[in-house]
């Protein structure tokens, strides 16, 4: 079941009523006790073949950070993109969606996004949800004061597991989600585990609820290869930042500087792999184990998928939505779609 924790929980019964919010501290979990198996997870990938780290693993806060500067270089078309869609067809997705929505925010980051979407949608509830859980909480308190008379909350959560929200939602005909999936984050899911999310958020959506998301679309190699691996190295120390999340999750010794940075579009696959590749020889312990990396020896961190229009359509309606809408960009390179039961 995915990992979920609640920050400022506000009460079903305020939903409707719309208070302003109170401070609720959030739930401590006992001292001792491991929050997740974080640490055997990353032992475990280390140890495949090929080495891998899940991609969830490169967004600690540090990596929130990078990842926002990622998001305004050059390179990275998908951003802007995905922004003149929003402002393009902003009125015709408004129209779209059901009144008096709880605002789901899916991988919420800082927030910005949903900020743009706010003042034009009737939500009566913002529901931001993301793994680095310190970075959300102090995102979605900074939303809230930007919008005081709507309850927001906070929730740490890690999508590669069951997709479960139990409890955070309530009534659903009064109230439908609008699961917000911006970024084309769904690309880091392969096409099976993507469906098979998307099915989960259709269940928790209900039968009035929505999910609008986003994907990158195909597009020429040497475009997609370059917004993975920018002339300034801003993505290569996003990515080799996930070694130093190794190092205090797993105990780790290793060394960024020992492995070079590489994103590659696997053509037939359909996804950019991005890989930390080993300069020299390397011997990385945590614990009583171990493995050596020799010269060349890569360790898979992302592999984000691109999509046709009709590909990514048909996996929607795989996953059970029946009323699908798509919006794109004149050149066709990002796709934003909105989709319903």
């Amino acid at each position: 079941m995915t990992n979920i924790r609640p920050y400022s929980l506000t009460p079903a019964a305020a939903v409707a009523a719309a208070p302003e919010k109170t401070a609720v501290q959030p739930r401590r979990h006992p001292e001792g006790v491991p929050l997740d198996n974080r640490a055997a997870e990353l032992a475990a990938g280390l140890q495949a073949e090929p080495a891998r780290i899940d991609p969830k693993f490169l967004y600690d806060a540090q990596g929130c950070v990078l990842f926002n500067a990622i998001c305004e270089l050059e390179e990275y078309y998908p951003t802007r993109t995905e922004r003149a869609i929003f402002e393009a067809h902003r009125a015709a997705i408004v129209r779209s969606l059901p009144a008096s929505v709880q605002w789901v925010d899916l991988g919420c980051g800082d927030c910005a996004k949903s900020r743009d979407w706010l003042p034009h949608v009737d939500a009566c509830r913002y529901v931001g949800v993301d793994i680095a859980a310190d970075w959300v909480r102090r995102e979605v308190a900074a939303l809230g004061r930007h919008f005081p008379q709507m309850p927001c909350e906070a929730m740490e959560a890690d999508f590669s597991g069951e997709f479960d929200l139990h409890g955070a939602l309530v009534d659903l005909h009064e109230h439908p989600p609008v699961f917000f999936y911006p970024g084309s984050s769904i690309g880091n899911f392969s096409p099976g585990r993507a469906v098979a999310f998307m099915a989960a958020i259709g269940r928790e959506a209900g039968a009035r609820g929505c999910l609008l998301i986003s994907a990158d679309l195909r597009k020429d190699r040497q475009t997609m290869e370059r917004a993975y691996a920018d002339d300034l190295g801003v993505t290569a120390a996003f990515n080799r930042n996930v070694l130093r999340v190794c190092n205090r999750v797993l105990g780790t010794d290793f060394q960024p500087a020992d492995f070079a940075h590489e994103a590659i579009f696997d053509a037939e696959r359909g996804r950019i792999e991005m890989r930390l590749r080993a300069r020299k020889r390397v011997r990385v312990r945590w614990g009583a184990m171990g493995r050596t990396f020799q010269p060349g020896d890569a360790i898979v961190t992302e592999h984000s998928y691109k999509y046709t229009p009709e590909q990514f359509d048909g996996m929607l309606a795989e996953a059970g939505f029946s009323v699908r809408s798509m919006w794109t960009d004149p050149r066709a390179w990002f796709g934003v779609f909105l989709a319903q039961r």
